[in-house]
């Protein structure tokens, strides 16, 4: 089983319990024995002396990397950045809204990776993008005129408070 979300790993940390598993086993201690002063599985214990017979410490050592590689390298991803900054408009789009879609399709053109919705947005999120909204105003609009109506026009329209002494609708008393 992996890390509660948001944990990482410390992989240096479990590098050093397996070392100091191949010491115990160099020792000649067993696997319920290591298991107990590791504080690891049996299972995991008896992977480890597996891996020890089989090649030593050397075969205990962290393997670099967890998880799978990156399809867009740095490279690929630093001109992705460029594409956006340069709009959806240049690249044929009618308006200027990046979606999430148009970013897949844009990946899949560009690299040649097919990215879903989500995993788009995790890549936006890595290289520092957020999602935006775009305020729909109409083009119609009027500032001034909807400032001054703030100004005169809503404070008379807006409702007052009730009167404090004047009892609630939602009173539980008979009258």
């Amino acid at each position: 089983m992996g890390n509660p979300k948001g944990v990482k790993r410390d992989f240096a940390a479990l590098e050093r319990r397996r070392m100091q598993a191949v010491k115990l086993f160099d020792q000649g201690c067993s696997k319920a024995e290591v298991s107990r002063r590791c504080r690891v599985s049996n299972q995991s214990a008896g992977r480890w002396h597996a891996g020890w017979k089989k090649g030593g410490s050397t075969a205990l050592k962290h393997p670099g990397r967890a998880g799978r590689k990156a399809r867009l390298q740095s490279l690929h991803r630093m001109k992705l950045e460029a594409d956006l900054q340069k709009g959806p408009e240049i690249l044929g789009h009618a308006t200027q809204l990046w979606t999430l879609p148009r970013i897949a399709e844009l990946i899949h053109q560009r690299f040649g990776h097919r990215y879903s919705i989500s995993q788009v947005s995790r890549l936006l999120r890595q290289l520092g993008w957020s999602c935006q909204k775009p305020a729909r105003r109409a083009l119609e609009r009027d500032e001034d005129k909807i400032r001054t109506w703030k100004r005169s026009r809503w404070p008379a329209i807006k409702k007052k408070p009730v009167d404090k002494g004047a009892p609630s609708s939602f009173s539980m008393k008979a009258d």
